[in-house]
Formats: C-alpha cells, structure tokens, sequence
C-alpha cells in the first residue's frame, strides 16, 4: 500500500532466514518469555511452512493462541489451509470500493475477497473467547484503516461487515490522525464501543 508503515522492513531486506524447526522454538520461547500470543504478521507466502512450524511447537508443548495477521489479499484456499492452526484471526479491511484499493494498493476484487475470507475465518474460530484477565483466546478482529478523505467509503466498509456478520466479531478503527504516523484506535463489539490512544 502507498501508505505502508511497514515499508522498511518489508521491501528492504531485513529480517533474517529460519528454519521451520527454529521457528517452532522461537514459538516456544515467547511461550516461555510469558508472551501472550505468537501473533503472524503479513505471513500469507509462509503459510506452508508456518503451519509446520505450528505442528513442531504444539508437540513440543505450544498452547499460546496464534494470531493470524493479515492485510486479507489471502485467497480462500490459503484460509481454508489453516482451519485448526490458527486461534485468532485479526484481518484489514481496508477499502469498500475498488476504485480505492486499486489506486492505493493496486488490488482489484478486495472487499468481495475480504467478505469471503473473513466468513471462513469465522467458520473456523467463531465468537470471540476472552480467558479471566480479558486477553483474547479466540476469534476475529477486523481491523479498519480510516484513511483521511475517505469517510464514506469507511461508512461502507462499517455497514458491509455489520450487515454480513452483526456482533459476531470484534471491529478495530484505527484513525490516522497526521502524516507522522499518530493513530488513534476504537473497539467496537455487541454494541459497546472502548477508546485507545
């Protein structure tokens, strides 16, 4: 996306090669660290081998929930793939209209693929599930990107997950307030709206 605040290290290099069986112990040791998630970030072309490492880790004692983070250019196939993998699902949905998602992420078909992947999501994991200290163990949160100028696009990205999914899910707006990156976050679920800053 034009507005990528990953860019850096996205498109520059850094980062480092792992092998799965290393990955499976660097799930381990956020475990031991006392982390409260394994949380996968943009992880869509590693799904093959993340799922292993995933296999390695909860045969060596992983309980942690994992969280499958996601811009939702996924296709339905790779979701499918991991039904059983993954506990929370935390997905973009970025545009309602494609004239939007062409022009800032050069996609075309986003919020169509979006309502598709965000159902199977749902069908795998369903309602969201809070442990006694409030920290999710399972679910979906669909996160929203107001971006300035586009308000009536994010009215229609409101009403198309209200419409195809009600309280079933957990909605993130994050409000990009400058330039430099200040955001502002609203949770919505079952009709209860909570403030971060």
């Amino acid at each position: 996306c034009v507005f990528c605040q990953n860019h850096k290290i996205s498109q520059n290099g850094f980062g480092k090669q792992v092998t799965i069986e290393r990955l499976a112990e660097i799930f381990i040791e956020l475990q031991n660290k006392g982390a409260n998630n394994i949380n996968l970030v943009t992880p869509t072309h590693y799904v093959p081998l993340i799922i292993e490492s995933i296999k390695i880790a909860k045969s060596k004692g992983l309980i942690l929930p994992i969280v499958y983070n996601t811009n939702s250019t996924d296709t339905l196939e790779t979701i499918k793939a991991l039904n059983g993998y993954i506990d929370i699902y935390l997905p973009d949905f970025k545009y309602f209209d494609d004239k939007y998602s062409i022009k800032y992420s050069k996609i075309k078909g986003y919020s169509k693929n979006v309502i598709e992947i965000i159902s199977e999501m749902i069908k795998q994991v369903g309602e969201p599930v809070f442990d006694e200290n409030n920290i999710m163990k399972k679910g979906v949160i669909v996160r929203h990107l107001m971006l300035p100028g586009l308000l009536f696009d994010s009215k229609k990205v409101i009403d198309s997950i209200y419409n195809n999914f009600g309280d079933i899910i957990i909605f993130c707006f994050v409000f990009k307030r400058n330039l430099i990156l200040e955001f502002s976050i609203i949770f919505f679920h079952s009709g209860n709206f909570i403030f971060f800053r």
